[in-house]
């Protein structure tokens, strides 16, 4: 019983706190104190969950007059649900999740993001037998090593002999609405290889009609053991479980995501569109709260890096060994053993306007819902903004990031030009198949591809 009462003890003081800074700045005056001070966020066990973790151990959510508990979920399902049902009052979601949600693809409900949390970051990884057969397809540098990045053509002759002996070709994600099914779509495709479509409106989710490789779900922690066990051959994910691959000795990470998308987006904080309505001074603090982290996390060149890992290993955060997190979050990434090269790039959590959410990040992922069948019908392109514009809150991002300029915590030339910014990034050029994607036309984009469906096409 002491214990409990010295622990609110403890949470009253940490909310007294927060509530004093903003009683002492005219600027958090004008934003309103917050409406719900207690809040409860959930994340999965990735290093991209650092804006969260930082913002809580810097203590920026207590300058906001908020006190956060931060709890692991088992998956991200779970962490959907429980944001939804208000057990979370937000949460690190992939950034197809409150998309998906919205548009009643899984569970109906309204989702938004005021934040994006990061670029990059994820990789694909093949079991030691997979990469022996895959490594007489790739080009060799001069020193011998493999020419990056290699894309899935070296794959496809092992896919199609696996195929031609009657095998399934398995190969992991972690959700079916997840960047990371995506990405490993676009690159298997980008090769020839048919990773297959979902028919919801026939009640097929499986993904796997026409697939040559065979993907399913499987949650991040658990992917070096499901490859090691032979389940299978392969996998995308987000770090350090692709590095941890190389640490246990079972796999190879043969791509990042920055060589699939350079400067992908990633997660999402994302929180019920009913609680940015009801708690809107409390959703702008919050926001300021992770930009800030976000800010600290790519300061001077990486600089806090070092700091942020022993963060992260901590087992209430990501749990992995403080070197195998360190080794894509300090800039660089370990391919074959022994093979690691400067990537600086590989987690960005500021820098590039890594943290706004752009309306055409947003319907990249619509279109790749809609080229795999997870959007049965054709829509115009006005859909695809309307439905950006319904998730994707800029507005509330450029409250939070206005207050903090103010305040003298973040320089303008930090942020987009707000007078100027229209959501849509300019066309972006730099993919593995050296086609161009520009939000403002997605359905001339999603015609581009030769593998997936276009528009009057149905299953």
């Amino acid at each position: 019983m002491l214990l409990k009462q010295l622990s609110r003890l403890v949470k009253s003081a940490a909310i007294i706190g927060g509530a004093c800074f903003a009683a002492n700045s005219a600027v958090a005056q004008k934003l309103g104190y917050p409406e719900k001070e207690e809040l409860r966020f959930g994340f999965i066990k990735l290093t991209d969950m650092a804006p969260i973790a930082i913002a809580y151990e810097k203590g920026y959510f207590e300058d906001e007059g908020l006190y956060v508990t931060i709890e692991a979920q088992a998956n991200w399902k779970v962490l959907l649900d429980g944001v939804i049902d208000g057990r979370l009052d937000g949460a690190h979601m992939l950034a197809g999740q409150p998309i998906a949600a919205t548009i009643g693809y899984g569970t109906k409900a309204n989702i938004i993001t005021p934040f994006s949390m990061d670029l990059n970051g994820n990789g694909i990884t093949v079991s030691n037998e997979i990469w022996k057969q895959m490594k007489p397809n790739i080009p060799k540098m001069a020193d011998g090593r493999p020419q990056h990045p290699i894309k899935a053509d070296a794959l496809k002759p092992v896919v199609d002999k696996y195929n031609a002996a009657g095998k399934p070709f398995n190969m992991g994600m972690v959700f079916p609405v997840s960047t990371h099914n995506y990405e490993l779509r676009y690159w298997l495709a980008a090769g020839g290889i048919h990773p297959g479509f979902y028919a919801p409106h026939k009640g097929d989710t499986s993904g796997k009609i026409d697939a040559e490789a065979l993907l399913s779900v499987t949650p991040p922690p658990q992917m070096p053991a499901t490859l090691e066990a032979g389940t299978i051959y392969g996998y995308c994910v987000g770090e350090p479980w692709n590095q941890q691959a190389v640490f246990k000795g079972i796999g190879v990470p043969v791509i990042t995501d920055y060589e699939i998308w350079k400067n992908n987006p990633e997660k999402v904080f994302g929180i019920t569109e009913a609680f940015a309505e009801k708690y809107p001074n409390t959703t702008i603090r919050l926001t300021r709260a992770l930009i800030r982290a976000a800010k600290w996390l790519d300061e001077n060149n990486n600089a806090n890096r070092p700091e942020a890992v022993k963060i992260l290993s901590q087992s209430n955060y990501v749990g992995a060994d403080y070197d195998v997190i360190a080794n894509s979050m300090t800039g660089t990434f370990e391919y074959e053993k022994g093979d690691k090269r400067k990537v600086p790039d590989f987690n960005v959590f500021f820098r590039y306007n890594a943290t706004y959410p752009y309306y055409s990040d947003a319907i990249w992922y619509l279109t790749q819902m809609r080229r795999w069948g997870q959007i049965s019908e054709d829509k115009p392109d006005s859909w695809y903004k309307d439905i950006a514009r319904k998730v994707y809150r800029p507005d509330i991002y450029q409250k939070a990031a206005e207050s903090l300029i103010d305040e003298k915590l973040a320089m303008a030339s930090e942020f987009p030009d707000f007078s100027n910014e229209t959501g849509f990034r300019a066309p972006q050029k730099h993919f593995i198949d050296n086609l161009v994607y520009d939000g403002n036309t997605p359905n001339d984009y999603i015609n581009k591809f030769t593998i997936g469906l276009k528009q009057g096409d149905a299953l």
